[in-house]
């Protein structure tokens, strides 16, 4: 299995259009050791098709800026479909970027799926014609086959997993109240039929228990939510705010936080993605970076590819 990290930042991309923080100033002014990036995104590929994991508002240049994931003939794509985690904007309005009447698959949870197919009026560009995009449910705790709009499978299954979490504030209560709160946030473990590591995508995570950790542990690369370094991050900076546990993300310091919570990890090798233009570990020569590395965690970087 192949897995490029198209973007590692969290919504808002790294530097944030309207955000003058000292990181964001830093690397505009290029005075800080580290590099822009874009908004989240994974594809993975075990051949000649592949997968996008959620699909980023950045997600137009993301494809300009990788080969394997350009057209090889005059109307053709080798994307052959999304697989959406939750129903956050950050993971799906790169949806509305694949329109153009190329057949694409995409999984999604049925809340999800109703969230967006039904009940907005934008994602109905996706199904203009017949066959244009090809909805596909996926329930939490059961494995599926990835397989192309053509319905042929590829060598990639993947184990979706409920996480803690609701859906997003703009879904409002009464709309999700008709919901099933279990299908609101995923995290995804995907592995190769034809042997190979296993993957763990868990870009968002409100908590961790017993459960969750013993499967992440099961997995030999680990792509987790390295959004926020404290859990005052935005209010310490904004001066005002929620909490990032109020955002779904758990911290990554303090007690309670990631590092700690995570710290009997030994077989996966352990990377943040999702990371908020706030958060300290963007930048290389900062004590929060370097607490990071030597608790054997990297800080993702666009352009990062990975073969298990």
């Amino acid at each position: 299995m192949r897995i490029k990290i198209l973007g590692s930042a969290a919504g808002g991309g790294f530097p944030q259009w309207n955000c003058g923080c000292v990181l964001c100033r830093g690397v505009r002014e290029r005075k800080l050791s580290t590099s822009a990036r874009t908004q989240c995104q994974v594809a993975i590929s075990s051949g000649e098709d592949w997968f996008l994991l959620n699909a980023s508002p950045d997600l137009r240049a993301q494809i300009e800026g990788t080969a394997e994931l350009q057209p090889r003939a005059a109307r053709q794509s080798p994307i052959a479909g999304v697989l959406v985690t939750g129903g956050d904007l950050d993971q799906v309005l790169g949806l509305l970027l694949l329109r153009e009447l190329h057949p694409i698959r995409i999984y999604a949870t049925a809340s999800v799926r109703r969230l967006l197919r039904n009940h907005n009026t934008f994602f109905k560009m996706l199904s203009q014609e017949p066959g244009q995009s090809l909805w596909t449910d996926i329930t939490p705790g059961v494995s599926f086959a990835l397989a192309s709009p053509a319905g042929s499978s590829s060598a990639l299954v993947c184990r979706p997993m409920a996480l803690q979490g609701g859906f997003p504030a703009y879904v409002g209560e009464r709309r999700a109240s008709t919901l099933l709160a279990g299908q609101a946030v995923l995290g995804l473990v995907i592995e190769s039929n034809h042997g190979g590591g296993r993957l763990a995508y868990f870009p968002v995570v409100a908590d961790l228990d017993a459960n969750l950790t013993t499967v992440l542990n099961s997995c030999d690369l680990l792509l987790f939510d390295g959004t926020f370094w404290t859990d005052d991050e935005l209010i310490r900076i904004q001066g005002g705010g929620r909490t990032a546990r109020q955002m779904g993300h758990l911290p990554i310091s303090g007690p309670g936080g990631s590092l700690e919570r995570l710290s009997q990890l030994q077989r996966p090798r352990k990377i943040f993605v999702h990371i908020n233009n706030t958060n300290p570990i963007l930048d290389q020569n900062s004590p929060e970076y370097q607490e990071v590395r030597n608790a054997g965690w990297e800080v993702a970087e666009d352009g990062w590819e990975f073969k298990l």
